[in-house]
This record gives structure tokens, C-alpha cells and sequence, in this order.
């Protein structure tokens, strides 16, 4: 988004009539679309044919709202790009969805809930078949309202390899958000990292599309099983802008946008039950996704067979005309992308109100448009309960809440007390917690250590007597969040209101790992300012200490407020501000550097990489960040976290991912080295771990056959410890230009000491396609590696193996995941 647009309006003509029902019509609040024995389509079917024109666009749009702290309805958000709605004037009709009414400004969870429930109460009342609206809001890292917990980001859910912790995770999220009456959730976004210079690099899973595909189909899954609308974003290209910026043409060729970008939202269109899809903001060779019918309708509908709504990004619709220019007006707009296959324009109406009914009423938009996209809406919208006879506007979390039913049904906007509930509902529970820990202490990344870690944290043990904790994120709360965690999203805007959740500083979280050391703390520097004299003072406590922790990273912001986060795209990937001259300078004095990392992305290190004494990355790693670092730092938990991104040896080498072809790598013919100083996949642990007994069951199959292939890994050291074994494809020779290796699976092996596994993987030839000259994905006769790695750097045990027969032609229907097995070896250590 940007503010330097043309503004836009809601197109929304006044009218003359009360708020109970349209003027002169008749109020139907019972018919077949009440009939829950009815499939959903059949319930649908028979409220369009109810329907006029206007009714049916209402269920097309969203309305930006904000909850009220003081129990009364919702208000209309004022955004700077848009004019105010009169709610008055769209309820007679219907409306489609309420846009982030807990994620517009802090108010009680309990409070919100009630103003939300008193809306959709309004809302039902207002149109004539008694349908409330939709309620969506954002949870890219829990939902994003006052009060609820923060977990971490997901380039941390791609740090920790373990899709089924994420699952259980969203699935928490889902369930915090129905309890008060949420429906639908923006999130997971599924953009590949193609350059880490990109803002928005915090949001991503990762830049390995096989992992982005299955920890993002396990998000949805759990935020699904929660009865949450999961919404796929950003579809497709987003994250590919040229250079790194925000919003920027993405000048991509169809192999690379087919291979990469689009195999993630493949994978979660297939396998993972979502029923909503974003459109990106971006165009791909000059056509915008927004009215891109090939990919919305063509690919997204009619091979992939996906089935639900398809949501525009916030004024992505206006964006046709205001900053793409493929649309002289708002009607035109609407037209495009209504034609384009978007069934829902967020975050409130523009183009779909009146221009878009003008439109229709011109003969320059097919009615039949408006017809396809709101059965899509009113399905869902049976499917979720919202046009059953007993539905009620309470939700789960205020039922059987004290004078609720007064405040609500029974009494409307004016009744009861909504301060008796103020502080009743916890959305950020002791259960919560302790999950936003796991996934934290999973998702921290060790990337080395001269054997400095783990720290004794027990004077006895020689636990450090003098610790000195440096950094602009030493002692800084919100260091763990990233920039749609609501303290940071929203909260930065509302300076006077609590953080409404507890987040322990880097510093407390160590002195209660340490209680048997002296800790003391120094920023040394700004997170992007200059250096205004701290430097030596940190320096000179560096040189008195028997340790340094230096906390460096990033802020979170959003358009320019933070060093990372949508908008806050860097020029290079040196660390903000002067931080790497402070990290040199402790280096320097003499005293063993610990560096943490309290980022959105990764930073090129200097002469860290090669002088710290360890280095500890952590990707905003939520409310209980601090604490995960902490244990990992004593070794009360081991490291099991690996790089879901490449962390570059030089600020200005690109391309910075590891899913490059041949000329993307180190060469005698350019002075630019893009090679990484930690790859893709690293994680070191506190243990050892032996890799034997490659055995390759069959070295030949044909290109509809497959693999099978084992190994042992064993535990060698005296600790317990998790080696995540990640299986790549290197493709010799091919009749297009391949990347040199890419991942196809990975196992995730949790070994006590001297415990080993045997790991039995079955490669179907499927994982070998790739798209090929004519445009169609393939798979091609000849050798290949199948190379067992820790990481894309660290290759363990290769498989060398032929694929033979005809070249052959598959399609969405191809298998998109190798078999694994695994059987702990009880032989004695």
C-alpha cells in the first residue's frame, strides 16, 4: 500500500431508508437457504434468485472497522485512502465481510467480542434475508489482537522443520479467533524468498519452495481444523520484485514462476482443505495478479479444482486503476478483476459498489460475474453457520457470559454493562505460552560455536562470573515481534496503552537462565542510527567481562518505521545503523563474543562468522523468544533449529538464496561472490552425529517409477540431540537450465545419545519434474544425485541413480512427497 495514490471512494449511493430492512421490500428470513439438510451450493442457489443486484454486490465487499472498547457497535476505519463508509447506507443491502475489527486498535478481548457480536446483530437485522457478515482478520503471527499471544514469525515456523508443531500451533491461533468471532484468517503467506533484501522476508517460511509447501499446508490445517477460513497469500509472484522492493514489477520467466512460485500454493491447494486464496499486489510481465484470469481462474479453479473465494490484497482492486493503470476507471476495475476471477474486494468497498453496479448496468460487466463470486461467498458463509435458522451473534467465548444475551439480542447497542466482562477472556493463556516456547526453542538456529556454548549456568560448573549483554536488542521488549505482531502492527500508534502482553527482555530472560553470574547491559548503539558515543563504553565493558552476548537484528515496522517488516526494504543486507561496527569492536576487545540475532532476515556478519565465538540466530521469535535463547545459550534445550534462509558472507551478494542454477554461483568471470556463509538447511547442535550405510535398493527406474533408498544416522555424543535429514535433487544434465540442487523432503530425527535410526526413503521419479521448453512439466531419462545432507552445504551420503524410459508428462496430480520411514536401532551405544 501506498498513500501517494489516487483516493478512492466508496461508490455507495445514499439511500433514504431505514436500517431494518431495504425500503418497500419484503423481509424473507426464512426460506430454502435456512435449510441446513440442503448442500451449501443448493442454499446458495436459492438465496441469489432472491436477491437484486444490489443485494448480491453487498456480499462482495468488506467494510474496515475497528471493535469498540466501551461495548458499543463498531466503527468505519478512516484510512487515508479511502473515504469514510456510512454503515447506515450499506446495511439495507447486506455486507460481505467486517475487516479486522480486534486488529484496529487495542480494546478488550471480551469488550471486542461483544461489540462485534452487537454489529453482526445490526447487521443481520439491517438486510432483509437476516445475513451477518464475514469477520476476517490478520494472524501471520497469532492473531493479531490486544491481549492475544505472539508467536513467532513464520520464517521461524521455517527454522524449525516441523510442520506438525506449526499445525498445533494454528490451531491454537484458530481457536483464539472463533472463540470471539472471527471467521476468517489472513495468513499463511506462501511467497518464496527470491531476495532477502525484501521487507517483507520475516512474513515468508522460507526460500526453498519444498518447505515453504509443507509448513504452510500444515498452518492451514490447523487454523482450518479450528473452523478458521484460512487464506493463501500472496498469489503469485509477490516476493520476486525486482531488487527487493515492496510492490515492485516482478520480471520473472514462466519456468521460474511455475517451478518456484507456484509449487507452494500447489502443495496447500491440494492437500491442505483451504477455502480462500489472496491476490498479489504485484504484476508479472505487465499483467497484475489482480486481473490475471489465466492464473486465478485458469490454473487456481480449473486444474487445481480450488474451490473457495478468492480475496483481493487491501485496495489491490483500485490498484488497477491508481497504480498499475490496465484500468481507466473504478468500473472498469471491478470489471477486470471480477472477470479475473477475485470474488471479494477488501478492505472496504470502492470498486465493486456503484461503479461496479454502473458497470453492469452499461452492459460493460456481465451480471453473470457478480453471480459466479457471490455463490462462492454465500457458500462459505453456509458452510460456516452464517445463514442457519439458530444462528446467533454471541460468540463461543461470551456464552453463558452474564447479561450478554441482554447486552446483545436482547437489548441491543443500548443494554448492559460491557465493564463486567472487561477482563474476563485470557487470549494469551498459560497453554499458549508454553506452545509459543516450543516453537521458539525449535526454531533458534546455532549457526557456530567454537565450544563456548553451551554456558554453565551453575556457579559450580563454572558458570561465567561476569557477563556483559550489549546490543540494541539487549534490553528492548519488542525485539521479538515482527512488524503484524499487534504490539508493533498496532500498538506503536497507541503509546499510552499497555502492551497488553508480557515480553521479557533478552537481558531478563538471562539473568534468570544465570542467576549465579553478574549481567550487565549497554545498548552500545541504535538499532539504525548512528554511533552517538556508545561504542566505548560497551567496549569497555567488553574488556572487564569474562563473556560478551552482543544482541544485534532488527525493528519491526511497517513503510519505512523499521528496519524490517512490508515497506522496510533494505539496499543491502549489511546489519542497520552501525551495528557491525559495534560487533567489531567488541571483537576486538579480547573478550569471547556471543552474537544473538533478534531479526527479520538475514545479515552478512564480517568477521564474525569466522571470530565469534558463536553465533546464534533467531528470527522475531515471539513473546517467549527471550527465554527460548536463553535456555539454548545454558543448554537446557538443545539447538534443533536450521536456516530457512542463506545468511550471505556479503552484504551485496546476490542472489542470496541457495536455489540458484549454475551461473547464479561462484565463478572465475565475476568479482561477486554469492556464495553464503551459512547455507540453506545449517543448524549446528551440542552433539555429534554419524551418517552410514547408504543402501540404494535398486540404482534404476523408470520416469513413473521410483526409488528406495536407507541410511543410519547415530547419535555420537554424549548429548541429546535432533538432525534434520534433508534429501536434495541434483539434476546433471537437463533440457533446460535446472538449479543445482533443490530440496525434495526432509526428516526431522529427535536421537538420545548413542541412539541411532535407521531412515528408509522411497523417491518417486515425480520429484524430479520440472517444467520444460514447451511449457509443460516433465520428467526427463537420466542420472541424477539424490544427496543426503545437513544442510545444502554439508552433503553427506550420495545416491547415484538413473531414471530411464520415455520422456513423460505430468500434471497437477503427480506425487509431491517422497515415502519416509524411520525405526530407532535398539543395538547398544
Amino acid at each position: 500500500m501506498t498513500a501517494n495514490t489516487d483516493r478512492v471512494t466508496t461508490g455507495i449511493e445514499k439511500v433514504t431508508v431505514g436500517v431494518q430492512t431495504s425500503a418497500g421490500a419484503t423481509d424473507l428470513r426464512s426460506g430454502p437457504w435456512r435449510d441446513t439438510t440442503l448442500a451449501p451450493e443448493a442454499r446458495a442457489d436459492a438465496l441469489i434468485a432472491a436477491m437484486t443486484l444490489r443485494e448480491k454486490v453487498s456480499q462482495l465487499f468488506g467494510v474496515w472497522v475497528g471493535a469498540s472498547d466501551d461495548g458499543a457497535e463498531v466503527a468505519p476505519f478512516q484510512h487515508d485512502m479511502e473515504e469514510t463508509v456510512a454503515l447506515d447506507d450499506l446495511l439495507p443491502y447486506g455486507l460481505g465481510q467486517l475487516t479486522r475489527p480486534f486488529g484496529t486498535a487495542p480494546v478488550d478481548p471480551a469488550v471486542g467480542a461483544l461489540s462485534l457480536a452487537r454489529t453482526q446483530e445490526r447487521i443481520a437485522g439491517a438486510n432483509r434475508f437476516g445475513i451477518p457478515a464475514l469477520a476476517h482478520e490478520e494472524c501471520l503471527a497469532g492473531f493479531a489482537a490486544w491481549g492475544a499471544t505472539a508467536y513467532p514469525v513464520p520464517l521461524s515456523w521455517g527454522a524449525t522443520f516441523h510442520p506438525e508443531l506449526v499445525r498445533e500451533m494454528a490451531a491454537a491461533i484458530g481457536r483464539d479467533m472463533r472463540s470471539v468471532g472471527v471467521h476468517q484468517g489472513l495468513a499463511p503467506v506462501l511467497d518464496v524468498v527470491r531476495d532477502a533484501r525484501w521487507g517483507r522476508v520475516e512474513e515468508t517460511i522460507g526460500e526453498d519452495p519444498y518447505l515453504v509447501g509443507t509448513v504452510a499446508t500444515a498452518y492451514v490445517r490447523g487454523l482450518e481444523s479450528a473452523g478458521i477460513v484460512a487464506t493463501l497469500k500472496h498469489f503469485a509472484g509477490y516476493s520476486a520484485s525486482r531488487a527487493g522492493r515492496n510492490l515492485a514489477p516482478v520480471g520473472m520467466g514462466a519456468r521460474e514462476r511455475a517451478d518456484v512460485i507456484l509449487t507452494p500454493f500447489e502443495m496447500a491447494v491440494r492437500e491442505s482443505g483451504v477455502r480462500s486464496v489472496m491476490h498479489a499486489y504485484t504484476d508479472t510481465d505487465g499483467i497484475p495478479s489482480a486481473a490475471d484470469g489465466p492464473l486465478l481462474t485458469g490454473l487456481l479453479r480449473d486444474t487445481w479444482g480450488f474451490e473457495g473465494t478468492v480475496v483481493a490484497d487491501y485496495f489491490g482492486i483500485a490498484f488497477l486503476k491508481t497504480l498499475h493503470g490496465v484500468a481507466g476507471t473504478f468500473g472498469e476495475a471491478a470489471g477486470a478483476a471480477l472477470g479475473a476471477g477475485v470474488d471479494v474486494e477488501l478492505p472496504t468497498v470502492s470498486a465493486f459498489g456503484s461503479p461496479l453496479t454502473d458497470a453492469i448496468a452499461e452492459g460493460l460487466v456481465p451480471e453473470a460475474l457478480v453471480d459466479r463470486a457471490v455463490r462462492r461467498v454465500l457458500v462459505q458463509k453456509a458452510q460456516l453457520g452464517l445463514l442457519d435458522a439458530d444462528w446467533r451473534p454471541v460468540p463461543p467465548v461470551l456464552a453463558g457470559a452474564t447479561g450478554v444475551d441482554g447486552c446483545v439480542e436482547g437489548g441491543g447497542s443500548s443494554g448492559g454493562n460491557p465493564e463486567g466482562l472487561r477482563g474476563t477472556v485470557r487470549l494469551d493463556t498459560d497453554e499458549n505460552r508454553a506452545l509459543a516456547r516450543r516453537v521458539a526453542e525449535q526454531a533458534v538456529v546455532l549457526l557456530r560455536n567454537d565450544g563456548t556454548l553451551p554456558l554453565p549456568a551453575d556457579a559450580a560448573a563454572g558458570a561465567p562470573a561476569r557477563i556483559v549483554l550489549i546490543g540494541p536488542n539487549a534490553d528492548t521488549p519488542t525485539a521479538v515481534l515482527g512488524c503484524y505482531a499487534f504490539p508493533v502492527h498496532v500498538g506503536g500508534q497507541h503509546p499510552e496503552t499497555p502492551l497488553g502482553i508480557e515480553l521479557p527482555t533478552l537481558y531478563e530472560a538471562c539473568a534468570a537462565e544465570f542467576p549465579h553470574s553478574e549481567i550487565v547491559t549497554a545498548q552500545g548503539a541504535d538499532i539504525d542510527g548512528p554511533d552517538s558515543g556508545g561504542f566505548t563504553e560497551a567496549v569497555e565493558l567488553a574488556r572487564g567481562a569474562d563473556l560478551v552476548i552482543v544482541a544485534l537484528g532488527d525493528r519491526a515496522g511497517l513503510f519505512g518505521r523499521g528496519t524490517s517488516g512490508e515497506g522496510c526494504d533494505a539496499e543491502n543486507l549489511a546489519l542497520p545503523g552501525v551495528q557491525q561496527q559495534l560487533l567489531d569492536a567488541l571483537l576486538d576487545a579480547g573478550t569471547p563474543v556471543v552474537v544473538v540475532l533478534l531479526a527479520g532476515r538475514p545479515y552478512a556478519l564480517g568477521r564474525a562468522v569466522d571470530e565469534a565465538a558463536a553465533v546464534v540466530q533467531s528470527f522475531f521469535p515471539g513473546e517467549e523468544g527471550t527465554r527460548a535463547i536463553a535456555s539454548v545459550l545454558s543448554g537446557r534445550t538443545a539447538p534443533s533449529g536450521r536456516l530457512p534462509v542463506s545468511v550471505p558472507r556479503h552484504p551485496g551478494s546476490q542472489p542470496s538464496t541457495y536455489l540458484a542454477a549454475r551461473l547464479g554461483h561462484s565463478s572465475e568471470v565475476s568479482s561477486v561472490d554469492p556464495t553464503p556463509a551459512f547455507g540453506f538447511g545449517h543448524g549446528l547442535t551440542y552433539t555429534a552425529f554419524e551418517w552410514s550405510d547408504l543402501v540404494v535398493e535398486c540404482g534404476r527406474a523408470s520416469t513413473e517409477g521410483e526409488f528406495t533408498l536407507s541410511c543410519t544416522v547415530r547419535n555420537t555424543g554424549a548429548r541429546a540431540g535432533t538432525e534434520v535429514v534433508q534429501v536434495y535433487l541434483h539434476d546433471p544434465v537437463a533440457s533446460v537450465v535446472q538449479p543445482v540442487q533443490r530440496l525434495i523432503g526432509y526428516v526431522r530425527l529427535d536421537l538420545d545419545p548413542g541412539r541411532a535410526a535407521r531412515v528408509r526413503l522411497t523417491v518417486p521419479a515425480d520429484l524430479a519434474s520440472f517444467t520444460g521448453r514447451d511449457g509443460h512439466r516433465i520428467v526427463e531419462p537420466g542420472d541424477l544425485e539424490l544427496r543426503l545432507s545437513a544442510s545444502s552445504t554439508d552433503p553427506r551420503l550420495t545416491a547415484r541413480v538413473t531414471l530411464t524410459g520415455p520422456v513423460r508428462t505430468v500434471d497437477h496430480t503427480r506425487r509431491l512427497h517422497m515415502g519416509v520411514a524411520t525405526e530407532i536401532l535398539t543395538d547398544a551405544p
